[in-house]
């Protein structure tokens, strides 16, 4: 088996030639364009591209990405469509899905575990899963070639964060705040602290999330760590009638804005 799987493998190759890394966020069934929208992501830069699955409970996120949910549920969205639509997307960068427990228990860990690695599907964020639980279902998505991302908060206590670390594949995701997903017009301070602490615990790559939603603060984000995903901000574009071409130009405008600071 390798050391690492193809997400990690991709990100650390992108890490090692100086870049920093990319991932913007999606909800999948958020218009039928939806999937244009990561195809749309991948010319623009990204390095791996992240679709939420819409759930009727979303505890970890905010406003924005809870009324995209809401939107893309109302309209029909469910897993097994969305996963089926993810399998006609030109990304040609890893994709990595963000739900909750809830929809890939009832789907079935192993049914899950298959539909999605045919959809393109190479990482998995469960943010309601609780690291001593992991078990029940990181060994079925690892057999099926999914690296599962595990979320380090600015309240995670340095064993816990070692053991974190050493369990998440693909990335480590660290969480920028206290709170739900969102907007911000500046970086806590946490951010920078927790940034600092990943990287002196894990060699994995350390992308951090929540509040990023401009190149400057993208750029902010990543002076001590590897990357950033972008959520909410792309989402509200969304929701406010972007569509691919537009979302894809803001990604852009983030790859533009990383770019000049490496």
């Amino acid at each position: 088996m390798p050391e690492h799987g193809p997400l990690e493998t991709h990100l650390r190759a992108r890490r090692e030639t100086g870049h920093k890394l990319l991932v913007p966020y999606v909800t999948g069934g958020l218009g039928k364009d939806w999937p244009d929208v990561v195809s749309a992501y991948a010319a623009a830069g990204a390095d791996a591209i992240e679709i939420g699955i819409p759930f009727s409970d979303p505890v970890m996120d905010g406003p924005t990405i809870q009324e995209a949910s809401e939107v893309a549920l109302a309209a029909g969205a469910n897993l097994t469509d969305i996963l089926h639509a993810l399998k006609g997307a030109d990304a040609g960068v890893p994709l990595v899905v963000m739900t909750y427990v809830n929809l890939v228990f009832h789907a079935g860990w192993e049914r899950f575990a298959s539909e999605a690695v045919a959809a393109g599907v190479r990482g998995l964020i469960l943010p309601d899963l609780p690291m001593e639980e992991l078990d029940v279902w990181a060994p079925v998505g690892e057999a099926a070639g999914i690296e599962t991302v595990l979320l380090a908060s600015p309240l995670t206590p340095d064993d816990r964060l070692a053991t974190l670390c050493d369990r998440s594949r693909g990335f480590v995701y660290g969480v920028n705040l206290l709170g739900v997903t969102g907007e911000r017009t500046s970086l806590a301070d946490t951010s920078t602290v927790l940034a600092r602490r990943l990287k002196v615990t894990t060699d994995r790559p350390v992308i951090m999330g929540f509040g990023i939603s401009s190149p400057d603060l993208a750029r902010d984000a990543t002076a001590d760590a590897d990357g950033v995903v972008v959520a909410s901000a792309l989402m509200r574009m969304r929701l406010d009638g972007a569509g691919p071409e537009e979302l894809g130009a803001f990604v852009a405008e983030l790859r533009a804005g990383l770019d000049r600071h490496r």
